[in-house]
C-alpha cells in the first residue's frame, strides 16, 4: 500500500509540474517571444490564459457551494428528525 501511494503522489507531482511549466510558459514567456517563432503554433490564444483558469475557478467554487449547501440542508433535517423522534 505504501509503495503505491508513493506512485501515486509521484504521479500526481509530475502532471502538477506539467501543468505549471506549461501554463507559466505560455502566460508569461510566450509574450516575449516573436510573433513569427515556432513556438507560438504550441499554445492556444493568450485570451484563453484567462478564459481557462477562471472558468475552472467559477465551476470549482459552484461544487463546493452545492456540496456545502447539500451538507447543510441534509444536517438539518437529520437534526429536525432527531427533534421530531424526541418529542413523540
Amino acid at each position: 500500500m505504501g509503495g503505491s501511494d508513493k506512485a501515486l503522489g509521484g504521479a500526481m507531482l509530475l502532471a502538477a509540474s506539467v501543468v505549471f511549466t506549461y501554463y507559466t510558459t505560455w502566460a508569461i514567456l510566450l509574450p516575449f517571444f516573436d510573433s513569427s517563432n515556432p513556438i507560438h503554433s504550441w499554445f492556444p490564444a493568450r485570451e484563453w490564459a484567462v478564459r481557462l483558469p477562471s472558468f475552472i475557478l467559477v465551476v470549482g467554487l459552484s461544487v463546493i457551494g452545492a456540496f456545502l449547501g447539500s451538507t447543510i440542508i441534509n444536517e438539518n433535517r437529520k437534526k429536525a428528525e432527531r427533534t421530531r423522534l424526541r418529542t413523540a
